[in-house]
């Protein structure tokens, strides 16, 4: 039926009372009930139905009182076994006070996903916007994407919830580091620095929530806390993994991430994780959950554990004696919801043995049910609600889809350009060879955590928009065990006036518990490139798709390989993006968001070692650009472009007075090569800023990603990064056109380093800027302020 078909509908009803049976018109109101149930036009409310005259004067119920007075009044109306029913992620109702059931799993990495059960494609919405898989929308180094992006995916989250096909809590983004090239699941994440994945958590969160703390669009969540970044390795698994971590690498490198996103994202929710981090399960340390993340970080709303992780503690890591040990020490370490049955089933009992009390589960409940209420569930009918009148419409809707395509489009990276041969010609071009396995895929695009497309245009769809194809696979898939159709691949690529060749991994490589093994091409992909680059009468582009680096050495010294792309998993729309690029419709200005390694590099290097500084005497080489010192096949932030950027510092402060309190004066005198700790300075708004002219000299307008790191003052030691990225920003600029960006460095957050106590420190001293070749010393000077009585 067209749009508007059910107010019609409706209108009529009156007008058939008067003709037809009570029978009919009975019937025919119970399918219009139906009908707008599928259409996903109406939803029961989830509580306080307007419409329960029982339940509709309950105090929590009243949206004129203070939701802790409403929570307060709703769990005082539970019994414990009621209580203990919602304190897993399938809460059961509760019927006595007009509470229906919920699913609180519901995933949102890059786009709505139907990984958790609280998702259901199907009728009015048979799919969602599918984005870029986040290590490619990281490579974009632009956070007003990444907010916009969460913009849209809570749109069609609130439009599916509206229809009663998905809930309102969404356990994303994985913020975790992107530690070891290896990690299968290293593609969910925004990559290896800790800046850069806390600021990405914090705007996509904030495009998620929205920024009115006191009503969120949806909640979404940060996971995995704490060090997690091992899945299955040499057989080690993340469910038995206890991760030996210096306090030193948690304060600087592992939890930057999470910080950052409760404390400036105000997200809803952190998910801990399966591994032990120094003996202790993550769901069951209350230095982790009570201190850190509610105590120190302030965490405005619920903790919930990885899926069977408080399971996990008990059955494989034997962490406790019995099950209701387990549902204790989790509960009473700052767990609020377990994803599993396993509280559900033990923590009754636990009360009953004294070994928690019923406050204890009560604290558990007020975290959850406080979201629940942000989120407007208690709030009767949706439909009236500030989201209420989102619905199918709102999903994989034309502007959602253009969004899901610039992201590819800026994400992607342009790795070599000899010549150079990039962008293709259309009036020379007019022939392509399109080969590969990755060459006319299109759910390998999109990654994991992810649901289903509004559409897809593969790489062969989308170069077939601007010249003729000719398509073969070269192999059958990604494994690439013979080079049985390696023949008609090198033909095409004699007859074509160039070649692309579309290669990588995909989820049968690296995945969710699947660890890579090495970074090499798999199978024979590698004599695939090399032999069809050999033969082929233009220039060969080679096209990467794939979370991880891989070692593509022999490409890059192949003069025959004239250019190559790295793609990450670019979504629904990467093909089109992909072939924009190819033929110069779009400028690419995307980033590498971690470090390319040579296959060398894993030599003495067990995904064990969660070590993020050198060894020299163990021959430990450190991990990620801050530390690692040696050979790359691609640094951390290497993008080309098909235009050039000159950067110049137009104004820029060379001494910065930091203020210390008086109490600390003995601490503020000869500091050549000395510290400060932050907890010692005034550092309230403190900032550098930096005024950059960024000129755009040659034909061809660009977008360019202005990164800006800092090397601290202190030469030559291990603890400290060699530099860290301290900011960034996306310009557009057009050809021979310059602008002026500024660059806001927090002192205290961005240019201190963390001592091996774990304590965050200011060096004092000569701190070297670096944009792109420009450097620019500041000189940070400690001032004792007036004597402060402690």
């Amino acid at each position: 039926m067209p749009p508007n078909s059910s107010i019609h509908f409706i209108l009529s009803f009156s007008q058939m009372a008067s003709t037809f049976s009570p029978f009919i018109i009975i019937t025919t109101f119970l399918l219009l009930l139906c009908f707008l149930r599928h259409t996903g036009e109406a939803r029961d409310p989830f509580a306080c139905d307007p419409k329960d005259g029982k339940t509709k004067n309950f105090p929590f119920c009243k949206v004129s009182l203070a939701i802790p007075e409403r929570v307060k009044d709703l769990i005082a109306r539970l019994t414990l076994q009621e209580k203990v029913n919602l304190l897993v992620n399938s809460a059961a109702g509760v019927p006595g006070l007009g509470i229906k059931s919920y699913e609180w799993w519901s995933e949102a990495l890059h786009g709505v996903s139907n990984v958790g059960p609280g998702t259901r494609f199907g009728g009015q919405f048979p799919a969602a916007t599918s984005f870029p898989q986040v290590i490619t929308t990281a490579a974009s180094f632009n956070a007003s994407l990444w907010e916009a992006i969460g913009r849209v995916v809570s749109d069609e989250a609130r439009a599916m919830y509206n229809g009663g096909a998905a809930g309102l809590t969404y356990w994303s983004p994985n913020v975790n580091i992107f530690r070891d090239p290896r990690w299968g699941r290293g593609q969910e994440t925004p990559g290896e620095d800790p800046v850069l994945a806390g600021r990405y958590a914090a705007h996509y969160v904030m495009g998620l929530q929205g920024t009115d703390g006191n009503r969120l669009r949806v909640a979404a969540c940060c996971k995995h806390f704490t060090a997690y970044d091992l899945d299955k390795w040499n057989g080690v698994d993340r469910f038995h993994f206890n991760a030996q971590v210096s306090k030193q690498d948690i304060e600087d490198t592992f939890d930057v991430p999470f910080r950052m996103c409760v404390k400036e994202g105000k997200v809803a929710s952190v998910m801990c994780s399966y591994n032990q981090v120094n003996g202790v399960p993550t769901c069951a340390d209350p230095k982790l959950l009570k201190s850190t993340v509610r105590g120190e970080w302030r965490l405005d709303g619920y903790i919930v554990s990885d899926c069977d992780s408080v399971g996990v503690f008990y059955d494989n890591q034997h962490y406790t004696s019995s099950p209701e040990e387990a549902a204790a020490d989790a509960i009473k370490a700052g767990l609020d919801l377990d994803c599993g049955p396993f509280l559900g089933l033990h923590t009754q009992d636990a009360v009953k043995k004294g070994l928690l009390s019923e406050a204890d589960v009560d604290g558990a409940l007020v975290n959850t049910l406080t979201v629940q209420m942000r989120l407007g569930m208690f709030d009767g009918e949706p439909s009236s609600q500030a989201y209420g009148h989102l619905g199918p419409k709102d999903v994989c809707n034309p502007a959602h889809q253009e969004l899901a395509l610039e992201a590819a489009r800026q994400g992607i990276v342009l790795l070599k350009n000899n010549g150079p041969s990039l962008p293709l010609s259309l009036q020379h071009h007019r022939t392509v060879a399109v080969i590969g396995p990755n060459s006319d895929v299109t759910v390998t695009m999109i990654g994991n955590y992810a649901g289903i497309a509004c559409g897809y245009t593969s790489p062969l769809q989308g170069i077939g928009k601007y010249a003729k194809s000719i398509h073969q696979l070269g192999c059958a898939n990604v494994a690439c065990t013979d080079d049985n159709q390696f023949g008609s691949a090198i033909d095409a690529a004699r007859q074509a006036d160039a070649s692309v060749l579309v290669m990588g991994l995909d989820q049968s490589i690296e995945a969710e518990t699947v660890d890579r093994t090495g970074l090499l091409l798999p199978g024979r992909q590698q004599d695939l490139i090399s032999k069809v680059a050999a033969a082929s009468k233009g220039p060969t582009i080679l096209v990467l798709m794939s979370g991880g680096p891989v070692d593509i050495t022999f490409a890059i010294n192949d003069p025959r390989v004239a250019g190559i792309l790295w793609a990450g998993y670019p979504g629904q729309a990467g093909g089109a993006a992909i072939a924009d690029i190819l033929f110069g419709t779009t400028n690419p200005g995307g980033k590498l968001p971690m470090t390319w390694y040579p296959q060398e590099y894993l030599t003495n290097l067990p995904m064990t070692n969660m070590a993020m500084r050198p060894s020299q005497s163990a021959g430990y080489p450190g991990r990620t650009y801050r530390f690692y010192k040696g050979p790359v096949i691609y640094p951390f932030g290497h993008g080309l472009s098909y235009t050039h950027f000159v950067h110049t510092i137009a104004s820029a402060p060379t001494v910065v007075s930091v203020p210390v309190d008086g109490h600390r004066r003995a601490n503020t005198t000869n500091l050549t090569n000395k510290s400060i700790r932050v907890t010692h300075a005034r550092c309230g708004k403190l900032s550098i800023t930096l005024q950059v002219d960024v000129k755009n000299v040659g034909s061809i307008d660009g977008t360019h990603t202005l990164l800006v790191f800092s090397a601290p003052p202190f030469g030559g030691g291990n603890w400290v990064p060699h530099k860290q990225l301290v900011a960034f920003e996306k310009v557009h600029i057009p050809a021979k056109a310059q602008q002026r960006v500024l660059v806001s460095i927090h002192v205290c957050k961005l240019l201190s380093v963390v001592d091996k106590a774990g304590t965050r420190r200011i060096p004092m001293g000569e701190h070297s800027i670096h944009i792109g070749d420009v450097r620019h010393s500041v000189s940070l000077q400690a001032t004792a302020l007036g004597i402060i009585k402690s």
